[in-house]
């Protein structure tokens, strides 16, 4: 039998608070839509609540959750509410989800490793 320990690895200097509001945000395929929108071009709130079949106040809710987690930004345009993506933010995400695959691309070698070596000397006498 073999034992392995892993080393705990930093993936990210983005705050654990930070992650949670990033990935709830982004947990629900109307926001994502919203997002993708915005990464698109820059739209109104009246604008987007257009595109799906539930209430502007909903979509309101789904844009300030979007924004809390920094994804997105208002911005009034004369009587208008903008929605604009924040780039810079959307590239923190990528960043943590390649830090996230990174991981376990290195924990599933570590393990494909540790499946085809041949035993040590030892592990042939315990069995």
């Amino acid at each position: 039998m073999c034992a392995v320990t892993y080393n705990q690895m930093v993936v990210s200097s983005v705050p654990p608070d930070d992650v949670d509001r990033l990935f709830q945000a982004l947990a629900d395929a109307t926001r994502r839509d919203i997002l993708g929108r915005a990464i698109e071009t820059d739209l109104s709130v009246s604008a987007l609540a257009r595109h799906y079949a539930i209430s502007l106040t909903a979509v309101q809710k789904h844009v300030a959750v979007l924004e809390r987690a920094g994804l997105v930004r208002r911005e009034r345009v004369g009587r208008e509410m903008r929605v604009h993506a924040v780039r810079g933010r959307i590239q923190a995400v990528r960043e943590q989800l390649d830090a996230y695959e990174q991981l376990w691309r290195h924990r599933v070698a570590a393990m494909d490793d540790l499946l085809t070596s041949p035993p040590t000397l030892s592990e042939r006498k315990a069995d």
